[in-house]
């Protein structure tokens, strides 16, 4: 039977960095998942991207299938991925839409795939500014980290990580039903992430559940309650192999319990030319670089290949 988990939280408003920076090592290297509070996005801004992107999923399907994905950005049906390759069933029981930056490089070559306004007409600007903000709020995370890895703070911008990063914003509605079949049903199934870090904001309905130890058969998942305001953050395979596997990119994935469940997630992916090589405070002669060295645009273009190639 599952159990709920007991992540730390996390106040990134706190004057103190050095220790807010040893409370998110901890939680990275024993869970790889905890809350950020007092973030300072308005939550009348967070119920506004909720309240929109119900409007859009509320749409017939030939009015969204008009944005349908194009290089990766925009929507994607139901049924359209399956997160957990080794699966012999039909994809994830979800839909989602995927927008980026309409700033820099990136948003002129990879423009957002937006709905019309003419049925949508606030939807554009609220997620525009929402972009923004989380946006804001993941490069002062990714600073807390650095400290936390006993580098400068603004590490990850000297390295060009965050030079027009190819960060996204996934909007997500889960139908929530419950199949009754021999098959299990999931609404993403089991996977780790692909960037630095996940920041999450999801509705009132559970589903969320990790996997601490994904060496361990059979698996024990734990539910992760949602904390109202809060972001649930997680590391991605990125920052995984940065820190050569000291930060854990958990195992998760989220199940239908018989209600619609809504979920905003901020992936911040670092800028495609980012070298991405083990750093230097997490090895050593008796801890060699277990990662080769890889683009950050190589890394996650092969892990969508293999997710949309199924």
């Amino acid at each position: 039977m599952e159990t709920s988990l007991v992540l730390p939280i996390v106040d990134i408003s706190s004057p103190d960095k050095i220790t807010t920076a040893r409370l998110i090592r901890r939680a990275c290297v024993e869970h790889g998942f905890f809350y950020v509070k007092n973030h300072g996005i308005p939550e009348e801004l967070m119920e506004g991207v909720f309240r929109e992107s119900k409007r859009f999923f509320n749409l017939p399907l030939e009015d969204k299938m008009v944005s349908l994905h194009r290089d990766f950005l925009g929507y994607t049906p139901l049924y359209a991925e399956k997160l957990d390759t080794s699966l012999t069933t039909i994809g994830d029981s979800k839909e989602s839409f995927f927008l980026g930056s309409s700033e820099g490089v990136r948003g002129q070559c990879y423009p957002n795939q937006w709905p019309s306004e003419n049925l949508l007409p606030s939807w554009r600007q609220t997620m525009e500014c929402y972009y923004k903000n989380v946006m804001s709020v993941g490069r002062k995370l990714l600073g807390l980290v650095a400290l936390a890895l006993d580098l400068d703070e603004d590490f990850f911008i000297k390295i060009g990580a965050l030079n027009d990063p190819a960060a996204v914003v996934r909007l997500i509605r889960y139908p929530g039903e419950v199949i009754s079949s021999d098959v299990e049903t999931y609404g993403a199934s089991a996977h780790s992430d692909y960037g630095t870090v996940t920041l999450l904001l999801t509705d009132e309905v559970p589903g969320l559940q990790v996997c601490r130890d994904k060496s361990k058969q059979p698996r024990t998942w734990e539910y992760v309650p949602r904390l109202g305001g809060a972001f649930i953050v997680n590391i991605g395979d990125l920052m995984e192999r940065w820190t050569n596997g000291l930060f854990r990119s958990t195992l998760h994935r989220v199940m239908p319990v018989g209600k619609e469940r809504y979920s905003v997630a901020f992936f911040l992916v670092p800028n495609p030319d980012c070298n991405v090589e083990c750093l230097k405070t997490c090895c050593s002669e008796t801890s060699p670089a277990r990662f080769p060295p890889i683009l950050a645009g190589d890394y996650i273009k092969e892990r969508f290949r293999i997710t949309y190639a199924t």
